[in-house]
């Protein structure tokens, strides 16, 4: 390393001591793409034993730190260069900003001399761009080292703004990293590993009056669950309040399978909610909220809930409860916690007075097939793909992590399992495609006791094709099912609800599997299900990059578009 003797004592160039800064505080891997303006950092950070993992382009080196984040509970790092490269990386940003995961974006920034050139005017800069301005008005906090003594500071004040899950920047300009700092050894303590848990909130006991008397006269309680529950710890606890007052449960799509082996588990509510699960949830006289915003996709627009029955409504963020959904009684408190102090409250029901967990609930729930409740629509060149789905959760891994790109295509995530929530990684928080690739590279490299399989769109995989070379340099064991339906199908569904022209939407057959091959992958073209059972050796122990290239029957629309257009047209 670069140290210097002084009269002083030793002394090292800024970047030098922001890496081994990041080092001290326990940070093993970095996400990025190489810039002139953080080269010598990444070097140094990568010399050191900070394993720097290199993406194609900025948007997804960015969506890696946030999989990362989000796998591990750590903090995901990502280091881009200024101007150009960072304005590539802003869709990602704000999906990681988005998402609630700790990530930090270090920047590369302007140099402080072209700032203030001591009244003559500076050499140009084709690079220069107003990122403090950009971040701020998009919400970002962000720290700028305005010299090298105080860049360390810099870095840790950002490091610990992330720790209150958000996403934050620190602007290193170059010449500010070239100067030299004293070198009094570690700075800051290692980051703090996040407790499995969260913090334990108990609600007010007038509150917990007040919901046991509501829940205490329901005879068919519906319990929703969201996923600040299930980072609440709050499993045990509200599967015992549902045994003790007869309560069935259902999930938010990021709860996804949180309940999953438990007899009176409706899965998800909502736009992917089951017929089963309907029928139950439509009976419910009361319903209880634990962990869960209520967003209109939670709700199906206010359509998937029982009408005038009175809810409850449990969140540690007082803000969450009523924003979105209406509130009889609120909870403010952690599921967990919420959950003990009911089961405290409530006495144990007889099981004449739980309606709902009966033996035919029980076998019904049990012996639901999801196959019932449609005719499959394949063609001679093309899959449905909710059959397509239900044979890749057949045939995949069972102990699994499945990460999703956006699109029309999600009406396949009902029918693919996982272990729990944890396991589950959705790229929609800001209602993009082409987040999920990078996102499940993250992930993998969270995650990689057990196999990733990423389900994205031929679109968004169009926008991240250079990524394919990512995994094979990084060796990350990839499973990628491409759900390719030759079109952007939600646009596609779109148009059609609306009765207008949907050629612009449709674009030509491209084959996937040779382009996939020629970057080092396993590739297969999928036109059948008996072709996807061919390869069930394949696909129960996948060992290395997999990519196949699934062609689906575009004509199958996603519940959540035709939700969403007929509220539109209410609304109208």
């Amino acid at each position: 390393m670069n140290t210097l003797e002084t009269d002083h004592g030793p002394r090292r160039p800024a970047y030098e001591a922001l890496a081994h800064d990041l080092k001290n505080r326990g940070i093993d891997a970095v996400f990025g793409l190489m810039s002139d303006d953080v080269a010598l950092f990444v070097s140094t950070l990568d010399a050191i034993g900070v394993r720097f993992h290199a993406a194609r382009h900025e948007n997804n080196a960015v969506a890696m730190a946030e999989g990362y984040a989000a796998a591990t509970g750590r903090l995901g790092v990502a280091i881009l260069g200024r101007g150009p490269a960072t304005a590539n990386a802003l869709n990602g940003a704000m999906y990681a900003l988005r998402t609630g995961s700790p990530v930090l974006l270090i920047l590369g920034a302007s140099a402080m001399a072209q700032r203030s050139s001591g009244g003559q005017a500076p050499s140009p800069d084709p690079k220069a761009f107003n990122v403090q301005g950009v971040l701020g008005a998009a919400g970002f906090r962000s720290f700028l080292a305005t010299d090298a003594q105080t860049a360390r500071q810099m870095l840790a004040n950002a490091i610990d703004a992330t720790q209150q899950g958000t996403c934050a920047a620190l602007l290193l300009p170059r010449d500010v990293q070239a100067g030299l700092v004293d070198d009094p050894g570690p700075m800051v303590p290692p980051c703090a590993v996040p407790a499995a848990q969260g913090p334990r909130v108990a609600a007010r006991p007038a509150a917990i009056e007040a919901a046991a008397t509501l829940l205490g006269r329901s005879r068919r309680p519906l319990f929703v669950v969201g996923l600040g529950a299930h980072r609440s710890g709050a499993r045990e606890a509200l599967e015992r309040l549902a045994d003790q007052v007869g309560a069935v449960l259902a999930t938010t799509l990021k709860a996804k399978d949180m309940f999953r082996g438990h007899a009176y588990n409706l899965g998800i509510i909502g736009s992917f909610s089951h017929g089963a699960a309907r029928r139950l949830i439509d009976q419910a006289d009361c319903v209880v909220v634990f962990g869960a915003g209520m967003n209109p996709r939670t709700t199906s627009y206010g359509s998937a809930l029982p009408q005038d029955v009175p809810l409850i409504h449990v969140d540690l963020a007082r803000a969450n409860i009523g924003r979105w959904f209406h509130a009889d009684v609120a909870l403010v408190a952690d599921a967990r916690s919420a959950a003990e102090q009911l089961i405290g409250a409530l006495p144990e029901r007889a099981a004449a007075d739980k309606p709902f967990h009966t033996e035919d609930t029980r076998l019904r729930l049990a012996e639901f097939d999801p196959a019932s409740e449609f005719q499959p629509a394949h063609t001679a060149r093309t899959m449905d793909p909710r059959a397509l789905a239900i044979e890749l959760d057949r045939l995949l891994p069972q102990d699994r992590n499945a990460v999703y790109d956006a699109g029309n295509f999600l009406q396949i995530l009902p029918y693919i399992s996982v272990p729990g929530p944890d396991q589950l990684k959705n790229s929609v928080d800001f209602a993009s495609i082409g987040m999920g690739f990078g996102t499940a590279l993250g992930f993998a490299r969270g995650a990689p006791q057990r196999p990733t399989v990423l389900f994205v769109g031929d679109g968004g995989l169009l926008m991240t094709l250079g990524e394919l070379e990512t995994v094979v340099r990084e060796d990350i064991p990839l499973v990628i099912v491409v759900m390719n339906d030759c079109a952007y199908g939600a646009e596609l569904h779109f148009l059609k609800m609306r009765g207008m022209p949907v050629t612009t939407s449709l674009f030509p057959d491209v084959d996937f599997a040779p382009v996939a091959q020629a970057f080092g992958f396993h590739a297969e073209t999928v036109r059948t299900l008996d072709e996807l059972r061919r390869l069930a050796p394949l696909l129960q122990n996948p060992q290395g990059p997999i990519l196949l290239d699934c062609k689906i029957n575009a004509s199958v629309a996603a519940a959540f578009h035709l939700e969403s257009a007929e509220h539109e047209r209410k609304k109208a």
